[in-house]
This record gives structure tokens, C-alpha cells and sequence, in this order.
């Protein structure tokens, strides 16, 4: 095992297939519906209260999952939508925040991911990922996509460094 949890300082995703399931409902408007997973979006805003750095890296480009990804605590300016090449933003990013890859979790599922889980400290996959990214990734989650996986992913890291701790008094601020 060559990476650390708790060394771990931003904590980057992907969105179809680790924050839903995958599916999509097609409306007759041409717009598309995706189920997300509450616990997922707490632990993010968690996280980002304790000093985590939040991104996201998407081929998908609709104003729900842009106001999603802001109700979980991702910076409008760490929401990368309409994402080809993930791997050089992902990298840009890193770069911007002065962070190595070997301090990132990057959370992905399929094939347009499997560049960012090689070159992150920790490459980490939904238990229902894509066969290819699996065998690439350092961490494969109990948790299927749309199920927890990225909330498995906040809670090993922050439980690793001490950070998953609760105080009543604001509590209710990450809500």
C-alpha cells in the first residue's frame, strides 16, 4: 500500500456513476434527471468545514448538478463541467492549490476517469465501477455508486486524520 489517508487534503469526483447511480431520466424537454445520495453530499460539506479542498470533474454539463455540487460545498470555481481530458484539468487544479497528486482522493467509475485514479495519491472506485478502473484503483468502496461510495471516501480520510468529529455547537451549520 503506497498512499496515506491521512495525509489526504482535497478530495476530487467524479458525478454519474459515484454521486448517482448512473441512471438518468431523459424529460420531454430533453433535460435529464439524476438521484443523489444525501449522505454523500453531508459528508462533503464536512469535510469542506474541516479544511478539505472539494472538486469535481464531470463530462456533464446542466444547471442541477452545478446547484447540486454548490449545496455540497464544491467552490463554483472547483466545479469542472463539460470535463474531456480530465486528467490535465485535474492536474491544473492540483497545480492551482499547490497540492501534490499523492495529497488527493480522486472518486471515479468509468474509462474518462481512469487517467485521474492512476495519477491521484488515491485512486478509489464505487464497488460497481467499471471493470478496468477497478484494476487501477488503490481503493475499491463497499458502496456502489449513488450509494454512500463517496461518503465511504470522506469518512476514511477524515476518520484517518482525526477529523471526523462532531461538534453539537455547529453541528447545524452543515446543514
Amino acid at each position: 500500500m503506497g498512499y496515506s489517508w491521512k495525509d489526504i487534503r482535497a478530495i476530487t469526483f467524479d458525478v454519474d456513476g459515484v454521486m448517482t447511480d448512473g441512471g438518468l431520466i431523459a424529460t420531454d424537454d430533453g433535460s435529464y434527471l439524476r438521484v443523489f445520495n444525501a449522505k454523500d453530499s453531508f459528508a462533503l460539506r464536512f469535510a469542506a468545514m474541516k479544511g478539505y479542498i472539494l472538486a469535481v470533474f464531470t463530462g456533464g454539463d446542466t444547471p442541477g448538478v452545478r446547484n447540486r455540487m454548490l449545496s455540497a460545498g464544491v467552490p463554483e470555481e472547483n466545479i469542472h463541467m463539460r470535463c474531456r481530458g480530465k486528467l490535465e484539468e485535474w492536474m491544473a487544479f492540483c497545480r492551482q492549490y499547490g497540492l501534490d497528486p499523492s495529497e488527493v482522493v480522486y472518486v471515479g467509475d468509468d474509462i474518462p476517469d481512469l487517467p485521474v485514479v492512476k495519477a491521484a495519491g488515491i485512486g478509489a472506485v464505487p464497488a460497481d465501477a467499471a471493470r478496468d478502473v477497478c484494476e487501477a484503483a488503490d481503493y475499491i468502496c463497499d458502496a456502489d455508486g449513488g450509494k454512500g461510495c463517496l461518503r465511504e471516501i470522506v469518512e476514511k480520510a477524515m476518520r484517518a486524520s482525526g477529523k471526523w468529529k462532531f461538534d453539537p455547537n455547529i453541528f447545524e451549520k452543515i446543514y
